[in-house]
């Protein structure tokens, strides 16, 4: 059997400072529109420079630059920066750049993770080259998670019962996001479920077989899609297709909010696919994977 997941994205490259080039995959974003006036937010954390109504809807734009530590964008640079528009954990908003470069496609086996060098607080999630440049791919669920903290979405109502069931599970938490490991560890830490956790795809595809040949296997695999080496939609793959482990119920867990990636988890043989992050879908995902084994 074929892989029907290709691992080929589209990237948009572009500027922060004069020399390095950043990323986002194109699946995040909506659309990329000049700068336009804005109105000032009162309140609002330092890097909102404003709101403003695109297409009828009221955004809030970030100065993208700011926000990961480079200069702020000044006024003089205003007028020839550009706002990328992200659709991204159930949050639109605007991102403002210094300069666009290009959409270039990209191989997701072909971004390395972000150096261990870097520390635990990079925004950096990964990294790849395309004419000889470095590109850095931006943690864009970091950045919104420090700049829009909402601690809403992570109260959990759980019974007794299925408190239980979820123990009995063996749970694998995949994510190359640090504020999304996070996010996914306090979801299962605060209702008292165990839980192991990879930072990749080729870590978690290999943690299964060592525990299928334990005869102790996961039983339930929750992983996000973007990753960088093995995607969660590869890894999906490499599960069903691998027999010790192919009755893991698999959840894909991705910032992206569109329907096609929903649909094209459940082709590639995902049982559900989940927008991050709301805590109770989560949990209420993962009872629905219980008691299979």
């Amino acid at each position: 059997m074929q892989s029907t997941s290709s691992q080929s994205q589209g990237l948009l490259l572009f500027k922060l400072s004069a020399l390095q080039s950043f990323a986002l995959g194109t699946l995040k974003i909506q659309e990329i529109v000049p700068y336009q006036a804005l109105t000032q937010l009162p309140n609002a954390d330092s890097n909102i420079l404003g709101a403003t109504s695109i297409r009828g809807q009221t955004l809030s734009i970030i100065d993208m630059a700011a926000a990961v530590g480079y200069p702020p964008i000044s006024e003089e640079e205003k007028a020839s920066s550009v706002i990328i528009i992200t659709d991204c954990s159930r949050q639109h908003v605007g991102f403002l750049v210094r300069k666009i470069e290009r959409i270039i496609e990209c191989n997701w086996k072909n971004i390395e993770p972000p150096p261990s060098s870097l520390g635990h607080k990079t925004y950096i999630t990964g990294i790849t080259h395309f004419e000889q440049k470095l590109i850095q791919l931006l943690d864009i669920e970091l950045l919104l998670s420090q700049i829009f903290p909402d601690e809403t979405q992570h109260a959990v109502e759980i019974t007794g019962v299925q408190k239980g069931l979820l123990q009995n599970e063996h749970i694998l938490l995949v994510d190359d996001s640090a504020v999304a490991r996070k996010q996914l560890e306090n979801a299962l830490t605060r209702i008292d479920v165990p839980f192991k956790v990879c930072k990749n795809g080729h870590d978690a595809l290999h943690v299964m077989k060592q525990y299928a040949a334990k005869d102790d296997p996961i039983t339930i695999l929750v992983s996000d899609i973007e990753m960088p080496g093995l995607d969660g939609y590869e890894l999906t793959f490499e599960v069903r297709n691998t027999e010790e482990i192919a009755n893991t119920y698999i959840i894909l867990h991705s910032s992206l909010s569109s329907e096609m990636s929903v649909e094209r988890a459940q082709q590639i043989g995902a049982d559900q696919a989940l927008t991050k992050f709301v805590a109770q879908s989560l949990i209420d995902a993962m009872l629905k994977g219980t008691g299979r084994s």
